[in-house]
């Protein structure tokens, strides 16, 4: 089942960023948790007790300082040994605190962990399409790009080579791609990738492919030259020439 012209329209996903993902910024309170579990490891429930009196002491000494009145760290380190304290509260007499036995602790690092992975993936990303924007502009000044089939993931260079253009439209990188969709070259051979096209791609690319499949359907033998003028369309009118589109393939179908 091929998918229907024009596609439907959809939220276009972001393109990661092709610079590195800056490291976190300093979380005070993030500090103060693990200041109180590398300091409650090994602690008894009545140890804990009497550390999470000395914090509750330091907080009160803190809030008569105007200077302390923003530190997120203090408040933190307090809420961590009360949480703490209210936890070896329903654990058997004699348990000690264990951060790798502490649900919430793990919890963190879990998701830590997933988020520090969705960054490397991200930097991967950013290098993929970096590199292939590369090779993309080397073969348009090769004059060879109409000779290339693309890629998965060609949408978002698309986005990246617009980007080093300061946001003007490339019209032979979205010629090609509108051609390359319509003929179904590539990765477009896939109906999948055709389908999420219509979400990464912009109207007048779309229209641009609607247009240009059923025209070939209509006079085959036609050649891209002689159809140049259904990427003007697409790109002054998308919203006709989507219409256009959809009027042909209703004619082609009556006809049939």
């Amino acid at each position: 089942m091929t998918t229907p012209w024009p596609p439907p329209r959809t939220v276009r996903r972001p393109l990661a960023p092709r610079v590195a993902v800056p490291r976190e910024p300093v979380d005070p309170a993030r500090i103060g948790h693990r200041v109180v579990r590398r300091r409650a490891k090994g602690m008894d429930a009545d140890a804990i007790a009497e550390a999470l009196d000395d914090a509750r002491f330091d907080a009160r000494q803190a809030s008569r300082h105007e200077d302390l009145a923003d530190d997120a760290r203090g408040p933190a380190e307090l809420a961590e040994w009360e949480r703490i304290n209210q936890l070896l509260a329903t654990a058997p007499t004699g348990t000690a605190y264990d951060p790798d036995t502490d649900p919430v602790v793990q919890a963190e690092l879990a998701a830590e962990a997933a988020a520090a992975a969705a960054r490397e993936a991200d930097l991967r990303e950013a290098a993929r399409v970096a590199a292939r924007a590369d090779e993309l502009q080397a073969l348009r000044e090769l004059g060879t790009l109409e000779q290339t089939e693309p890629r998965a993931g060609d949408e978002a260079v698309r986005d990246e080579l617009t980007r080093q253009a300061g946001g003007y439209v490339q019209d032979d990188v979205d010629a090609w791609l509108a051609r390359s969709l319509a003929a179904y070259l590539g990765h477009y051979r896939d109906p999948a990738d055709r389908e999420e096209a219509a979400g990464l791609l912009t109207p007048p690319v779309l229209a641009h492919a609607a247009l240009l499949t059923e025209l070939v359907r209509l006079v085959p033998d036609a050649d891209m030259e002689q159809l140049a003028f259904a990427a003007r369309l697409a790109t002054t009118e998308p919203e006709a020439a989507g219409d256009l589109a959809t009027f042909l393939a209703r004619v082609r179908f009556d006809a049939s």
